[in-house]
């Protein structure tokens, strides 16, 4: 029988993992765990199997605490938290949740573009006031149109294919071209190319220095005129200025936005589901003093597309199925080898 120790755990989770890996034994913890913090619960430390989240600063100091460790698996798709050398060293295997909520963002994408091309949340404002004129809220069918995006890895891939699923014409910028992709009819091309093409335009990209801005105060007059430009991806892709002047000058008619440029640097969309994210960043003051909020034609939800029941639910199965595999002999979806 192993003794496994959670860090970061809520009540949902506790009781799902109870039923879920039984004949050992699991001790919870609801704080993070970090170096110099104080449990109450000493022998969370005699654990075998180590569980955390993405607040968990899990280095060489906190792991020399545990004398029996022999697996660390962590609820997220990111685990720079992790000091794989020392496991390397140890001979610690660890794990992770490499993917997650892909679905989730692509349909929440597109619930942006149709609220926006169907003018959706004026009409329904407009109707709970007992209005039911249909004066300004004519909008266009997406039949026909066609879609830009801006990175084809899995979430863009989906996009992809819930655009020709609406009869619309796919073209895509990536770094690589996307056989399968190709083989269904979306057109590669260069971004210059796309932007002045498409009808709607959509960010599934990574954010990193060569990202950084990919849409800017330069290019954003390249747009067609009265186009729809969509970011569910990292706030830092857009560059704010660019999209005032987008709407000021007619380059672009509409935005829809999950994610800002002001939003704190994370690793990856789990960590909002910690009560510590949100102790440690102030969202609301920094999005109600952002002139963007004010705009009628832009739509902005709380980085919330990737926060389904199934993407939480597959946070937990795919934990879940590491420790198993782990217990098994077989350890899966292993990094930092």
């Amino acid at each position: 029988m192993a003794k496994i120790a959670f860090f970061e755990i809520d009540e949902y989770q506790k009781d799902y993992f109870k039923k879920n890996i039984q004949d050992h034994e699991l001790i919870f913890e609801a704080e993070a765990l970090e170096p110099d913090k104080e449990y109450e619960n000493s022998q969370l430390f005699e654990a075998e199997i180590l569980s955390i989240f993405a607040f968990s600063q899990v280095n060489r100091e906190v792991l020399e605490k545990f004398p029996n460790l022999k697996f660390v698996t962590t609820r997220s798709a990111g685990f720079d938290h992790i000091d794989l050398d020392y496991c390397r060293e140890k001979g610690i295997v660890v794990s992770n949740v490499p993917a997650y909520g892909m679905h989730s963002v692509a349909e929440h994408t597109f619930a942006l573009i149709l609220a926006l091309s169907q003018k959706i949340v004026p009409s329904v404002e407009r109707t709970r006031e007992g209005d039911f004129s249909l004066d300004g809220l004519r909008g266009f069918e997406l039949y026909g149109k066609t879609l830009g995006i801006v990175g084809t890895g899995r979430i863009g891939s989906v996009v992809a294919e819930i655009g020709l699923g609406l009869g619309m014409k796919v073209i895509a910028y990536n770094r690589h071209v996307d056989d399968a992709l190709l083989e269904k009819g979306v057109e590669f091309m260069s971004l210059e190319e796309l932007l002045p093409k498409s009808d709607v335009v959509s960010l599934h990209l990574p954010y990193n220095k060569e990202t950084h801005h990919i849409i800017n105060s330069e290019n954003i007059s390249k747009f067609k005129k009265g186009s729809i430009l969509v970011n569910n991806a990292r706030g830092g892709l857009l560059e704010t200025q660019a999209i005032l002047d987008g709407l000021n000058n007619g380059y672009i008619s509409a935005v829809g936005l999950d994610v800002l440029e002001e939003e704190p640097a994370m690793r990856e969309e789990a960590e909002l589901l910690s009560v510590k994210y949100l102790e440690k960043n102030d969202l609301k003051t920094q999005l109600l003093d952002h002139i963007l909020l004010n705009r009628k034609e832009v739509l902005i939800t709380p980085h919330n597309a990737f926060n389904s029941d199934e993407a939480v639910q597959q946070i937990m199965d795919t934990t879940a199925g590491n420790i198993k595999s782990y217990l098994d002999g077989n350890p899966q979806n292993r990094v930092g080898e």
